[in-house]
This record gives structure tokens, C-alpha cells and sequence, in this order.
């Protein structure tokens, strides 16, 4: 016979089972389970008939409990199942749990052999107390993980697909006799919407229920790269001394080469004569107070000494900072949390409703780490992944992460336009896969690199950093081999070749 990978005997081909079996055509994985394939797993096997295995066993069953909202087998490998038979069954690696109850109505979908429980029944269901028993997992889920569910489907769906879901709820009650499961589920999704104040277990819906709502998936990430900057051996960069020229040609094009990241182009002699003389071209003014008002944030020690002792000082840093940067762009809000949800390419940012509870939690991961460098690379990707203005993020980004540095008395970051591409590709790295490594490296490098600038008077620090080949447009130093270099001071002393933009 042509036999199925994976399948469950009954009476009417037993024989013919029986028969392969004994010529070595197949082997028994379980009770009534045989399979064709010599070589896997039956782990791997029962995995990957998984569905086709649960229906041979319990035809016409219902997917429930947990499993219907988990859509896969819980951590010990059960599914629950309402189906006839009182005994379960144990698979490699499955127990196949089914117990008496109403079966499939019209809502419940049909599913390999099976049925899948409806969204309203799955959640009615799981809102029945049930214990761990005989070193099984409970059949249903626990309350936490419920209100994590709705607040997810709330973040995703918005509120329409909460209430869809309660009227769906108070419509199947009756038919499962489970008014008083509904009642409970009734009043989570009214304190989820704001409209109940009912009890809260997960520190989700402790947040909501405060109206701090957070994006826990951000959060996951944030814990990332926090362990990342905590197993980092501590590395101090003090800043060197400068005079009053140094420093103002430090801050110059720390805000140049920042707004040049963000697509704000201009000429070297451009930006400086709208930062040092004012000169407001008339075709580009928005643009140009960019710069300038970047350049009076980062150029101003005083403003720059000042972190974040608390999570609503954070926020209240992040406006000053915006109002100032963005102060001519009134269509962008300054000073103001977005309004609309933002992205870039493939990355969703954090909506709109969860910019401050998202924050707050970020903020104490931030407070946690030792080490000003530390402290800055998780500031700096707090607000980029936050995203919480709507334009502008990334110089309020920097900002906040040289302002970390400022504060402890270390080196700045200061990232060129030929290293923009190493800053944008490890940032998506961290925000798309979740590894922390080439953003803290290239940060690391970029901080190595500012101390290793002999800051001075303008003319002669754009000559240095003409000589590293920072000024180059990065698919330009990509085509002829380039790349960010530490500095030469010696060469270009001696009347090495300027290269220009």
C-alpha cells in the first residue's frame, strides 16, 4: 500500500499494518501509530503529522482549552482536545488530552479532521479554573497570560476587535453554560478598554489598567541588549580638555554630521554659517533651523549634563530637546509625543498609546546599568525604537546618548557620514533580529574615534576629518574601498591631500 508518512491504525487495514510491519516497510511509533519513514525521530515525525495524528485518534475533535489559543502543543506537549474518550494518549513527545464537553457549534471552524474552536469560545473556555495535575500542565491558561492575549490583540487589532470579541463572548455563553466565566471575561476586557476597573494580575494589565500601556515586545528587546552593555568589560574614555574653540568645533559637527544622517544635507561652509552667523538660506529655513537648533542643544554643556533621574524627567527632557531641534517644523509637533503611529522600511515603531508606559519600563533597565557608555548605548536605542516624536528621533536619540556621556565625564559619539550606513545597518540588526553585538561595536568604535580627533578651529578639524574620509557619501567610499580611518594628525600637518565631498 502507499502509506501516509504518519498514521493511526483501525480495524479496517490492521492486517495490511501488520503485514509491512513484519517485512520491514514500517515501524511503531505508539499505540496504533505507524510510519513509513525508517530514519527520523518519531519526534520529529509525530511533529510533522502532528494535526493529521490528533484527527486519526479522535476524529471530528475539538481543538480547546489552551491549545486553541496557543495553536500548538503547551511546553509539556499536551493538547487538549473535546472529543470522545475518556483516556488520553502519549505520542514522542505529545499527550493528546481530550475530555467531555459541548461539542463543534456553528462558529467552531473545521480543521484537518478536526475542529478548531472559535476566538470567542477559546477565550470563554480558558477563563475556567483547572489545576495541574498527575505532572501535567493545567488545561487552561493562566489569568496573566489571558489579560497578555487581550492587551496584545488590543496593541494589534485596536478596540473594535475587543469588542467584537466581548459581544461574541455574551452571544455563546449560554450554549456552553458558562455565564459567570463570561461575566469575569466581560469585566477584563472592559478594564483593558478603560471603561471597568476590574482586577489585574500581569504586569500588563496592571500597566493598562493605570494607563501606562507598554509594548512588551520592545521591552523583550530593550532586556536584550541590557544583558548585552551588562557583560561588557568596563571601558572609561575620559574626555580631554578643551578650550572654548574645541569644544564649540566638536558641537559643530556632532549636529552636522547628525542632521546629515537624517537626509539634512549641507555644504561644511553651509552649516557654518547658519550655526556661527546666522545666515538662514532662504530656499531650505526649515532645514536649517535643524541644524542650528541641534547645534544649540549639544553645544550647550549645561543642557547636556542633564540625564534622567526618573522616568518622568525622561519625558521631560526628550520634549525640551524636540521643541528645541524642531522648533520651526509646527507640522511636526515639538515638544509633543506623536499622535500617529511611525515606521521606517520593515520596522513598526511603538503606537502611539504605549510611547510612555514603553518608556517608563525602558527606563528602568537604563537606571540599572554602571557605566556612562552603557547607560548611553541603551538611551540611544530607547528612543530610537520608541520612536516617540514624530520626526526628529534619531538627533533626539544622540542627544540623549551623548548627553549620558557628557554627564559622566567621557569622550561623545560622533558618527560621520561614512559611517552612517555601519550606525543604520547595526541599529536595524538589533531592532529586526535581536543582536545587540554590531551596534555596541560600532558605537564603540565611533566613541574611539571622536577621542582620537584633535578637535580645534573649524578649517583645520574639517582637514582631519577630510583625511579619514569622513565627509564621504557612503556608497561612494563603498565603490572605491574606503572607510572611516582613525586620523593622521602627523600626515595632515605635513600638507597631506584634502579630499572633498
Amino acid at each position: 500500500m502507499n502509506w501516509p508518512e504518519a498514521f493511526v491504525s483501525d480495524v479496517t487495514i490492521s492486517r495490511a499494518v501488520h503485514r509491512d510491519v513484519k517485512a520491514g516497510r514500517l515501524r511503531k511509533l505508539a499505540s496504533r501509530l505507524y510510519t513509513r519513514n525508517l530514519t527520523d525521530t518519531p519526534e520529529a515525525i509525530v511533529r510533522r503529522n502532528l494535526w493529521q495524528i490528533v484527527g486519526g485518534y479522535f476524529p471530528g475533535g475539538l481543538i480547546a482549552d489552551r491549545t486553541a489559543l496557543e495553536n500548538q502543543p503547551a511546553a509539556d506537549g499536551s493538547i487538549c482536545l473535546v472529543a470522545d474518550g475518556r483516556h488520553g494518549v502519549t505520542l514522542p513527545g505529545l499527550r493528546l488530552r481530550p475530555r467531555q464537553g459541548v461539542p463543534p457549534l456553528d462558529n467552531d471552524r473545521p480543521f484537518v479532521g478536526l475542529y478548531l474552536s472559535s476566538t470567542p469560545r477559546a477565550y470563554l473556555e480558558n477563563m475556567r479554573a483547572s489545576r495541574a495535575r498527575g505532572g501535567l500542565i493545567a488545561r487552561t491558561l493562566p489569568r496573566g497570560d489571558i489579560e497578555a492575549r487581550l492587551d496584545a490583540m488590543l496593541r494589534r487589532a485596536g478596540e473594535d476587535a475587543l469588542k467584537r470579541l466581548r459581544v461574541g463572548v455574551r452571544a455563546l455563553a449560554p450554549q456552553l453554560a458558562l455565564e459567570k466565566e463570561a461575566a469575569e471575561l466581560d469585566e477584563l476586557i472592559g478594564t483593558l478598554l478603560g471603561t471597568r476597573t476590574g482586577r489585574m494580575t500581569s504586569r500588563l494589565g496592571k500597566a493598562r489598567r493605570a494607563g501606562r500601556p507598554y509594548d512588551p515586545e520592545r521591552l523583550e528587546l530593550f532586556g536584550v541588549l541590557h544583558r548585552a552593555l551588562r557583560d561588557l568589560a568596563p571601558v572609561i574614555r575620559t574626555a580631554p580638555r578643551r578650550d572654548r574653540t574645541a569644544a564649540g568645533t566638536l558641537a559643530f559637527f556632532e549636529a552636522y554630521f547628525s542632521n546629515f544622517i537624517e537626509g539634512t544635507e549641507f555644504e561644511v561652509d553651509e552649516a557654518a554659517d547658519i550655526v556661527f552667523r546666522g545666515l538662514i538660506p532662504n530656499e531650505r529655513p526649515q532645514d536649517a533651523h535643524d541644524v542650528l537648533g541641534t547645534w544649540k542643544v549639544v553645544s550647550d554643556l549645561e543642557q547636556m549634563r542633564r540625564t534622567p533621574a526618573t522616568a518622568p524627567e525622561l519625558a521631560s527632557l526628550l520634549r525640551h530637546h524636540h521643541a528645541v531641534v524642531m522648533e520651526q517644523r509646527r507640522d511636526k509637533g515639538p515638544g509633543r509625543f506623536k499622535l500617529a503611529g511611525n515606521r521606517a522600511g520593515a520596522t513598526t515603531f511603538v503606537a502611539p498609546p504605549l510611547v510612555e508606559g514603553t518608556l517608563d519600563h525602558g527606563f528602568e533597565l537604563h537606571r540599572s546599568l554602571e557605566t556612562p557608555f552603557q547607560r548611553a548605548v541603551f538611551m540611544m536605542f530607547l528612543v530610537s525604537e520608541v520612536h516617540p516624536f514624530a520626526d526628529g528621533n534619531g538627533r533626539i536619540g544622540r542627544i540623549m546618548m551623548n548627553a549620558e556621556l557628557v554627564a559622566g565625564g567621557e569622550e561623545r559619539i560622533v558618527i560621520p557620514t561614512v559611517y552612517r550606513n555601519n550606525y543604520l545597518v547595526a541599529l536595524k540588526a538589533l531592532s529586526q533580529t535581536g543582536n545587540p553585538e554590531p551596534l555596541i561595536r560600532t558605537l564603540d568604535f565611533a566613541q574611539r574615534w571622536t577621542r582620537a580627533v584633535a578637535w580645534g578651529e573649524l578649517g583645520a578639524t574639517r582637514q582631519v576629518l577630510e583625511s579619514c574620509h569622513a565627509f564621504l557619501d557612503p556608497a561612494v567610499a563603498d565603490a572605491e574601498g574606503l572607510r572611516l580611518t582613525m586620523p593622521d594628525h602627523g600626515a595632515v600637518k605635513a600638507g597631506s591631500p584634502r579630499r572633498r565631498r
